[in-house]
């Protein structure tokens, strides 16, 4: 999986956007390589170690913890028969 990113100062070379990091999601989920009740924590293993950190810190910044389901990353989905 590839994630675009481009170069910061920051303690982590690589730079991500929340939005970035929910596209890239839900496309793991709509191909059914993980689900949404698992914990954030699980991406850690579909994405190389340097380029976790990055995402690790994106997520933090929007204050998501890494306990947090896949399912609280996709909130923004509709339905229509509520």
């Amino acid at each position: 999986m590839s994630i675009n990113a481009t170069l910061t100062a920051s303690a982590s070379p690589f730079r991500y956007s929340i939005e970035t990091i929910k596209d890239e999601v839900r496309q793991l989920v709509e191909r059914g390589i993980i689900k949404k009740n698992q914990p954030l924590y699980a991406l850690c293993q579909y994405l190389p170690a340097r380029e976790w950190l990055g995402i690790e810190s994106e997520l933090e910044r929007c204050d998501y913890l890494l306990r947090d389901r896949i399912s609280d990353l996709l909130s923004t989905e509709r339905w229509d028969n509520d």
